[in-house]
């Protein structure tokens, strides 16, 4: 038997319902469409129903996934989700609420918490499982319902974000030219508070005010100079220490956070327009779900073939970042 090396073997995503415009804002902001798509290039983005929770996303994806892959749930050994906008505070994790409605039970499943950066993360934690032996077969998720933590009277933040879901299935295989060859994660909380979400702490013996729901919040222009500087160097790094020239990458496939972030690093980096990978237009910033809802894109556009080597690079709050270099091991 040959070396085993981890494998994603499909992906799919679910895109929520209501779709909302720039248009829609300048109902209630003032903003307009021209300003939303100067600074971000954002045009649309989708928002969950009422009644729909990040876990709920979550299954649609996973779901469609476990199919793509042509395996059943029982087949699945462990369920990571990642997300910044979880169905309950602390807990229970939205991992184990998914796990359920797929119908995996007596498995391993939990969150993690990387934001942006999330399916990264994902990445690198499924790799280690797979190539260890612990796992065979790992649906990792990236899911959020952002919307559930935009302060909707906030023009800075809550124009740039939308709600969704990527999944995927990650497998052994034997076989190099469908491997994920490396993932490289980091972080630095000296920047903490660049991009977060406050929250109240409960003091004993003192009775608590209700206090605002916690929203996102960030300082944009210093999170937009510290990622440019910080994704360049992560691909620089990746490519250099797996010996992969620019041109040797079917698909630069960067979270989808600011048009003018993807751009800025894409011609730093060399990377045609052909290679560059770019969804922000129609679902905005869907954090943690971003790369694999543009990555989905790209299978069902039928561009995504065996083998193909795709760059991932995300940053996001922590800060956290990331990047991989990953061959797509599923069939289309």
């Amino acid at each position: 038997m040959g070396k085993i090396y981890a494998s994603l073997k499909s992906i799919a995503s679910y895109i929520p319902p209501t779709c909302i415009s720039n248009v829609d804002f300048e109902k209630t902001l003032d903003t307009n469409d021209e300003w939303i798509t100067k600074r971000t290039g954002i045009k649309t983005r989708y928002f969950a129903l009422p009644s729909q929770q990040t876990s709920d996303l979550a299954y649609e994806a996973g779901k469609k996934a476990i199919e793509r892959a042509g395996i059943e749930p029982k087949d699945i050994d462990a369920v990571i989700v990642a997300t910044l906008s979880p169905d309950y505070l602390t807990m229970p994790s939205t991992a184990c609420i998914t796990s359920f409605k797929l119908g995996i039970e007596n498995k391993a499943a939990f969150d993690i918490s990387a934001a942006c950066s999330g399916f990264v993360y994902l990445l690198s934690l499924a790799k280690s499982f797979i190539e260890s032996g612990t796992y065979k077969q790992i649906l990792i998720i990236g899911a959020e319902k952002t919307s559930s933590v935009l302060d909707f009277s906030d023009r800075s933040t809550c124009v740039l974000f939308g709600d969704g879901a990527g999944a995927c299935v990650i497998s052994s295989t034997n076989d190099e030219k469908a491997a994920i060859l490396g993932v490289n994660v980091s972080a630095n909380g000296r920047y903490q508070d660049f991009l977060c979400t406050p929250r109240a702490h409960a003091t004993f013996g003192a009775i608590q005010a209700q206090e605002k729901q916690s929203f996102i919040q960030m300082k944009g222009n210093e999170t937009f100079k510290v990622a440019v500087k910080t994704l360049v160097s992560e691909v620089k790094e990746i490519l250099n220490t797996h010996h992969i020239n620019p041109q040797d990458v079917s698909f630069f496939i960067p979270h989808q956070a600011n048009l003018r972030i993807i751009n800025a690093v894409g011609e730093n980096l060399n990377f045609t327009p052909e290679q560059i990978v770019v969804s922000i237009q129609k679902y905005g910033n869907t954090s943690a779900a971003s790369i694999p809802m543009a990555m989905n894109d790209l299978y069902e556009e039928k561009k995504l073939k065996y083998g193909d080597l795709m760059l991932l690079d995300a940053l996001g709050g922590g800060l956290t970042w990331g990047s991989a270099l990953v061959h797509f091991g599923g069939t289309n």
